[in-house]
């Protein structure tokens, strides 16, 4: 099965953005998710909230079959085995083979060096978009590139140990050498294709003292691959959980509660309120 690719889409105001989230809710993309299994409820519970259809298919027996049928495709490092880079490596080449629009989240990469050498793998399979934080970005961007350095600069852990826009030179030439959109999250998210930088500054920091919130944002852009081209898929991801965020943190009393208002969120979002507070600088 092929999938057909989304129209280029206009990434840069509000309205694309509620156009992006119109058609999701319209399609309710089916979409295969081999992710952090300490956020796998998490990013499920989104998918479902916003519109789409999650599938947790991981075991690499099924991988490659599923990702042929899926709608997109979000694969996400954090929780590395070697039986799940195998699903991870089955998956990425068929959705190459299908069409399949995927996305890679290179959590901790360049801080652990089996990851590193799964995430440089993947890039072969062409995805469409990769979405990270600043230390993330910087590693992969220099563990592909040609005669890549033994070290390089790694975050701790999951932890960004840079600023986003320390990673930004970066991000272009990674999207320029992958073609893929490249995200850099931050308290301001970056999006490039290599050429055009576009800023969305939605979220709040309570954001950052629940986990999974970053992974949840690559899911987003996975669902809004089936919908939009790469570049509008991940500006409006990146909107779509910051503003929830930002809701979110207005009836939260803490992390806890702001994991279950951000869902609330996600399921309300509506034209009106993302026209009134999205913020998306092209």
């Amino acid at each position: 099965m092929t999938t057909a690719q989304p129209r280029a889409q206009p990434p840069g105001t509000p309205a694309d953005a509620a156009r992006t989230l119109r058609s999701l809710r319209e399609r309710m993309p089916l979409v295969h998710s081999i992710t952090n299994l300490v956020v796998t409820n998490t990013t499920a519970n989104a998918l479902l909230a916003i519109g789409a259809s999650p599938a947790m298919v991981e075991a690499a027996e099924e991988a490659a079959a599923f990702a042929a049928q899926a709608d997109a495709l979000v694969i996400n490092l954090g929780t590395m085995t070697a039986e799940r880079a195998r699903g991870m490596r089955a998956a990425a080449a068929s959705a190459q083979r299908s069409g399949t629009p995927w996305v890679m989240d290179p959590v901790a990469v360049g801080a652990l060096g089996h990851r590193s050498e799964v995430a440089v793998a993947l890039l072969a399979h062409r995805p469409q978009a990769i979405r990270g934080n600043a230390s993330e970005i910087l590693a992969l961007e220099a563990l592909s590139a040609a005669g890549a350095p033994r070290r390089v600069r790694a975050g701790r852990g999951v932890d960004s140990a840079h600023a986003a826009h320390a990673a930004l030179d970066a991000a272009r030439h990674l999207a320029l050498r992958t073609g893929a959109v490249v995200t850099v999250s931050g308290a301001v998210d970056l999006v490039t294709d290599g050429a055009r930088v576009i800023r969305v500054g939605n979220g709040h920091p309570m954001m950052t003292r629940v986990t999974g919130l970053g992974c949840t944002a690559t899911a987003l852009i996975g669902a809004c691959l089936a919908v939009a081209d790469p570049l509008a898929a991940s500006v409006h991801g990146c909107v779509l959980v910051g503003l929830a965020g930002e809701l979110a943190a207005e009836r939260a009393r803490g992390p806890g509660s702001l994991q279950m208002e951000l869902l609330d969120a996600l399921y309300r979002l509506d034209d009106a309120t993302l026209l009134a507070r999205a913020l998306i600088e092209d």
